[in-house]
């Protein structure tokens, strides 16, 4: 029996850098949603200890936006493994602060707390994995399968 095997091919570069720059402006316009307009406290369910949480927010965010910006300079595999450890890194941290601090207050019949925290630890648990992934793509320097 034979099989044919198939290679995954990177996209073009102007495709990349194209969602790049998609990034880059999807996290910008978070961070005015957060602190500007409308602002974190228009939504209802977030409670006053949600600026407890914003540093670690806001430093995922822009990490995100800073690896993206380096990687519309250049985006050689290694440096695509680096970047997603550090962004996923800082991602688990804020994800853990939100944890700690819960800063949601949802009223009504349904358990909505349970649900975020069960979404909370999948966060966890992918993240870790994800960090671990990182780390050996950074090692093989090799990119995404």
């Amino acid at each position: 029996m034979t099989g044919t095997q198939t290679t995954a091919r990177r996209p073009s570069a102007a495709s990349r850098r194209v969602g790049y720059a998609v990034a880059v402006l999807v996290n910008g316009l978070l961070l005015v949603l957060i602190h500007g307009w409308p602002g974190w406290e228009a939504v209802p369910f977030l409670t006053p200890r949600t600026t407890e949480v914003l540093t670690a927010v806001d430093a995922s965010i822009v990490v995100g936006i800073v690896a993206n910006l380096v990687y519309l300079l250049a985006d050689p595999p290694r440096l695509r493994a680096l970047g997603d450890v550090v962004t996923t890194a800082v991602g688990l941290v804020a994800v853990v602060v939100v944890w700690r601090v819960f800063p949601f207050d949802f009223a009504g019949t349904f358990d909505w707390a349970l649900v975020v925290r069960i979404l909370l630890v999948v966060a966890m648990v992918g993240s870790a994995i994800g960090i671990v992934v990182g780390l050996v793509r950074l090692a093989t320097g090799r990119g995404r399968p």
